[in-house]
């Protein structure tokens, strides 16, 4: 039985890199399928991509082998992922329900890369949405005193349905430090504007007020700064003095939704390297 796989590595850029994981794909009788590579002029780091088919499942033991060798020389920092996974996604919510019918549309058409294993919310409100999709929903209520236990709920339920990644899909709750720190890497949130800009109540108010010309999202990974961690997908919309504060709502939601759902997608695909507080996006 054949198997599918994503390796990806980042690195200190030198002579020998390319032909080292070609090697060893070469010698385990791997055929590339796509492949894609970064040199950073600014850090002198490579960063590197690359999807390839296997004559059977069994040499992912072979190839670890041969990948950790090869790390060893040039100081790799890297993973090899089978493609034929897909990538368990838990939902969370608030009461703002257009990223989430997006993503689960997405989902059920079988373009969102990753399958949706089960939504969070502090809110009941919904509810019915995940049910029609047939996904369950959990329910978590948050309140200052409550914190510390339903973010301890949340790591049960993430443990329990073997989640991979975590989506904010506007859930309108700041997590904890140290949450953020353990969702590292494996939880996305969607910002209802460019970064930085327009914080706090009513940004679309705001941009109304400030005459903007352009409406965007931004899609980022979470971090204990908030709002401030490596940016993945931006969208952005011109819009002009004929906008409305309603009409600016309505077209942020479509930015973010596409944002959203584009890193999403990505994320699942093993795309998106991190350089930093920066990310290197083979889309």
């Amino acid at each position: 039985m054949t198997g599918s796989f994503v390796l990806t590595l980042s690195c200190p850029e030198q002579p020998g890199i390319v032909h080292a994981v070609t090697t060893v794909l070469n010698d385990n009788g791997c055929d590339i399928t796509e492949h894609q590579q970064f040199d950073d002029p600014m850090n002198g780091n490579l960063f590197l991509r690359t999807a390839f088919n296997a004559p059977s499942t069994g040499v992912a033991g072979a190839l670890r082998a041969g990948f950790a060798a090869a790390a060893d020389i040039f100081d790799m920092t890297w993973q090899l992922d089978d493609a034929a996974h897909c990538t368990r996604i838990l939902l969370m919510v608030s009461r703002f329900d257009h990223c989430l019918t997006d993503l689960l549309y997405r989902w059920r058409t079988g373009s969102l890369g990753g399958e949706v294993a089960v939504v969070v919310s502090n809110h009941e409100d919904l509810a019915h949405l995940a049910d029609t999709a047939g996904v369950p929903f959990v329910h978590i209520p948050v309140t200052a005193g409550s914190k510390p236990a339903a973010e301890q709920r949340l790591l049960q339920v993430i443990d329990e349905q073997r989640i991979d990644l975590v989506v904010l899909a506007r859930y309108m709750q700041v997590l904890s430090d140290p949450l953020c720190r353990t969702l590292r890497g494996r939880a996305i949130n969607i910002h209802h504007s460019f970064l930085p800009s327009f914080a706090g109540a009513k940004p679309y108010h705001q941009a109304y007020e400030r005459g903007v010309k352009y409406v965007g999202a931004t899609a980022h990974y979470v971090t204990a700064e908030l709002d401030e961690g490596p940016i993945i997908e931006q969208e952005l919309t011109r819009v002009d003095h004929r906008r409305a504060p309603e009409d600016l709502i309505a077209v942020g939601r479509d930015a973010e939704r596409l944002a959203l759902a584009r890193a999403v997608t990505w994320h699942c695909q093993h795309r998106i390297l991190l350089n930093g507080n920066r990310t290197i996006v083979f889309n």
